[in-house]
C-alpha cells in the first residue's frame, strides 16, 4: 500500500512528525556545535511543524474520527503501550516546548538547558511514535475497518431492494 492510499491528512500528520523529528535532531546538534542561530531556526521551525501537525491532526479526527487498531496477538498490548505513552507525552510537549521559548527569549539559559534536556527526549519520543503509530495503524495492519454506521444503514437498504426484485 503506498502512502497517498491512506487519508491525505493522515499521511501528512506522519510527514509532519518525520519532519519534527528531523528538525528537533538538527536543533540538538546545532547547539551542541555550538551554533546557536541555527539552533533557534531549527527549534523555531520544529514547534511550526508541530503546530500545523496539531491543526491537521484535529482536522482529520473531526472529519473521519478515531481509526481502530485491527492488529491481532502481541503487537495488540505493544501497540497500545505505544499509543498511551504517545498520548500522555504529547499532552506535556506543547506546554513544554512554550516554557522552553519563554527562558530562551528571558535569556534563562542555565534553566532552558535544564529544561531541554528533558523536553527533547519527550518531543523526541513523540514525534517518532506519532510515525510508528501512523505505520501501524495504516500500513502494518490495516485490516479492514468495520464500516461507520451510514454504510452499513446503506447496506441494509441496497439489500432490501434487491430482495424485493
Amino acid at each position: 500500500m503506498i502512502l497517498l492510499a491512506v487519508h491525505p491528512l493522515a499521511t501528512l500528520n506522519a510527514v509532519l512528525n518525520s519532519l519534527a523529528a528531523v528538525l528537533l535532531i538538527a536543533g540538538w546538534t546545532m547547539i551542541r556545535r555550538g551554533h546557536t542561530k541555527a539552533h533557534r531556526g531549527a527549534m523555531v521551525a520544529a514547534f511550526a511543524v508541530s503546530a500545523v501537525f496539531l491543526v491537521s491532526y484535529l482536522t482529520y479526527h473531526a472529519l473521519e474520527g478515531s481509526r481502530p487498531f485491527l492488529g491481532t496477538g502481541l503487537v495488540r498490548p505493544v501497540y497500545y503501550a505505544i499509543l498511551l505513552t504517545h498520548v500522555v507525552l504529547a499532552a506535556a510537549v506543547p506546554v513544554m516546548a512554550l516554557r522552553m521559548f519563554f527562558l530562551a527569549w528571558k535569556g534563562r539559559w542555565e534553566s532552558h538547558r535544564r529544561l531541554g534536556r528533558i523536553t527533547l527526549p519527550i518531543w523526541l519520543y513523540v514525534s517518532v511514535t506519532g510515525v510508528v503509530i501512523y505505520l501501524m495503524l495504516y500500513h502494518l495492519f490495516p485490516g479492514n475497518p468495520p464500516p461507520a454506521a451510514a454504510d452499513v444503514a446503506d447496506g441494509v437498504a441496497v439489500a432490501g431492494r434487491v430482495a424485493s426484485l
